[in-house]
């Protein structure tokens, strides 16, 4: 394997909303650049990005998939990410891998909710972008309000580095405004340019472009706008120093465009790529928490730095077991050695190293710092971990990742799947981050979560075709809590006397309800020795079991104070066991005098919605119990924000973003329904 000098590398990612072309883009890179023998496709076997067999079936990405490639004697690794909604669970890991973007814009779209959500995300990483307009060849294509959009939305200047002859089946070439001269393509060709003649109804417009983008690339710098005021133009080298450094300072976002499906203007978004995107040593470094001594240190590449290294994605390979896929940042890392994890705390060896093109495995010896590279059958390691120096141990902050918001309850079909369900899931938890699992300890139910009803499908899909394991699916149970609203004063008291030694236990207590989220509080306020301190943990103990098991409904109880004033003991015949029971006995008694109520959790929702539904669906909102706290206008969206009971959604299709908020009573008219339900849910299970 060829090996590259820092500045001869780039880390770039692909990014838009999903049907924008990324994969499509990847795939014409690739081919152009040799890697491939043809221009692959998404939604079939020629594809080296979308490999995996759910996305052949659905024709998009739905994992983040790496490949590389060489280009003007630079290596490019390319990590296309996906777009939609259910599959952007890879993103936030490989954004922190990545040292610029190449946001990719549907031409006939425009600028969409992920393209608008990634673009937020690499804002807050300070991450250099460019910007591809693709499919300049379809009917509809329109690219002077995706510009547009670009300075309502990001709030940034976009500059128009090229000048496309015409859009529609009529677009056939590019005038590259950075020195003027106009590319012409064929169709279906390998994407070499050829240089032409610039068509005259378009010459003039040139001019003013190519001005436009001299006075932008003047004005990231005094000294440039001085020397632009006084000589009316940049020379060729102030103009490329002043374009590069806008750029990786995030003050210039190029636009650049083409058709990714018909490979034109690929060849000089890659020449844009190489020259003006920074290679790892120019990057800011990451910064990682030194062990010895939590001080903050930078990670940089070129410095001799100990080694480094950030895990951005995990695989679940039934065949060839857990692959790691990883980023060293500082130092290198050799295979048939060992690594440690700071993550965790342990020693992993290393054995073979691979570069992947897609779903292809190419042997390495060793991954540089700056580059990425993969590992087979890390026992430990996940995604987020940080790779290090054993000698200087330090770790990475931990990546944040989208919580799930969808639940079902999983019943494995056969008693073979019930011995490999928990095992394979964990499998796939592991190479997805917003994949969770657990097992409710008041239901019983096995929920996974994930982040929409297309990701549950394929997670299933998954489950079946790499571990043979299927389920049947249950909408999970609300996990609703019971809570009370008066108070009460009440005796529990436990006397058992069989003639021998017996059992007594006599407690008086003070029930009161706590504002919601405040849990359980025990006040012990007995005096003059009533009862013995010794006894006192276990009226606790018992108070605190009677409100796990619920009194009503079998729900836990929750926001409760409970004050132990008095009582008595008998010398002989008290015990733990029983003020024990004396607490629960008085705990459950006075509950009912106390108003006892349901409470259910309520989610606060965004719903990202076209402009024309909003009516509609806030009249859904409002039918489901739902409050409105706020609406926020997009350019051809609306977020509409609001509380919904859990209840109320289980079901609920449509593009939001969901978590738990407060819990608040349940209205009366529906509390003894679910009451009567849950009692008898719960008297079949005690008869089976």
């Amino acid at each position: 394997m060829k090996q590259y000098k820092l500045q001869d590398i780039r880390n770039i990612g692909l990014v838009g909303h999903g049907g924008s072309g990324k994969t499509s883009l990847a795939e014409a890179i690739l081919y152009f650049s040799g890697v491939s023998d043809r221009l692959g496709q998404v939604g079939d076997v020629s594809s080296v990005m979308d490999y995996d067999p759910d996305e052949v079936k659905r024709g998009h990405s739905i994992d983040a998939s790496v490949a590389f490639c060489e280009v003007n004697a630079t290596k490019i690794n390319l990590v296309d990410m996906p777009g939609n909604s259910n599959f952007i669970s890879d993103i936030p890991a490989c954004l922190k891998v990545v040292d610029g973007l190449i946001f990719v814009i549907s031409a006939d779209e425009g600028v969409q909710f992920y393209t608008e959500k990634i673009w937020n995300w690499a804002d807050e990483l300070n991450l250099p972008r460019i910007i591809f307009i693709n499919k300049l060849d379809h009917d509809r294509a329109n690219i002077a309000p995706i510009l547009e959009a670009i300075k309502n939305k990001f709030k940034k200047n976009p500059v128009y580095m090229q000048l496309p002859n015409s859009t529609g089946d009529a677009f056939s070439g590019i005038v590259d405004l950075i020195d003027n001269h106009y590319v012409s393509y064929d169709k279906g060709s390998k994407g070499e340019g050829k240089a032409g003649e610039t068509p005259a109804d378009i010459k003039d417009e040139m001019e003013i472009s190519h001005g436009d983008l001299m006075e932008a690339v003047a004005e990231v710098d005094d000294d440039l706008i001085e020397v632009y005021l006084e000589q009316g133009e940049l020379t060729e080298e102030e103009f490329s120093k002043g374009l590069k450094e806008g750029i990786q300072a995030g003050q210039l976002i190029p636009v650049l465009g083409g058709s990714a499906l018909n490979n034109m203007g690929v060849d000089l978004l890659l020449k844009a790529a190489v020259k003006y995107l920074p290679s790892p040593d120019i990057r800011s470094p990451a910064m990682a928490k030194r062990l010895k001594d939590d001080a903050e240190v930078p990670c940089a590449a070129n410095e001799g730095k100990p080694s480094s290294g950030l895990v951005f994605k995990t695989i679940a390979d039934p065949y060839a077991g857990k692959l790691t896929l990883f980023r060293m940042f500082s130092g290198s890392l050799k295979g048939d050695s060992t690594v440690y994890n700071s993550t965790r705390d342990v020693n992993e060896r290393v054995g073979q190293l691979y570069m992947l093109q897609g779903k292809k495995q190419v042997q390495v010896s060793e991954i540089p710092e700056g580059d990425m590279g993969t590992v087979a059958k890390l026992k430990s390691t996940i995604t987020g971990d940080t790779l290090s120096d054993s000698d200087e141990k330090v770790v990475f902050p931990p990546i944040s990742f989208p919580m799930p918001v969808f639940s079902r309850a999983l019943e494995p079909k056969t008693r073979a799947d019930e011995e490999k369900i928990s095992g394979s899931l964990n499998r796939l938890l592991e190479e997805d981050m917003t994949l969770k699992m657990e097992r409710n300890a008041q239901t019983g139910q096995l929920l996974l979560s994930g982040l929409g009803q297309v990701h549950f499908d394929v997670t299933l899909e998954r489950l079946k075709r790499r571990f043979g394991v299927e389920v049947n699916v249950k909408a999970p149970k609300v996990p609703y809590r019971e809570a009370i609203k008066g108070t009460t004063k009440v005796q529990g008291k436990y006397k058992k006397q069989t003639g021998g030694k017996g059992q007594f236990g006599d407690t008086w207590i003070e029930i009161s309800p706590l504002k919601r989220g405040e849990g359980y509080i025990f006040e012990d306020k007995i005096v003059g020795g009533a009862i013995p301190k010794t006894y006192i943990p276990a009226v606790d103990k018992g108070i605190q079991e009677a409100m796990e098991g619920g009194v009503i409904a079998h729900y836990p109880m929750v926001d409760v104070k409970v004050s132990l004033y008095d009582g008595s003991y008998h010398n002989v015949d008290s015990s733990e066991m029983a003020f024990k029971i004396a607490g629960s006995l008085g705990f459950k008694k006075g509950v009912m005098d106390c108003k006892p109520i349901l409470i259910e959790p309520i989610m606060n929702m965004e719903i990202i919605v076209p402009s024309d539904n909003v009516g509609d669906i806030m009249g859904d909102i409002n039918s489901k119990r739902g409050k409105i706290q706020g609406i926020d206008p997009g350019e051809d969206t609306q977020t509409i924000r609001a509380h919904v009971p859990m209840a109320e959604i289980l079901n609920f299709f449509f593009m939001f973003v969901m978590e738990y908020d407060h819990y608040e009573d349940v209205p009366e008219h529906l509390m003894q329904k679910i009451i009567d339900e849950a009692n008898q849910a719960y008297e079949e299970k005690s008869a089976h």
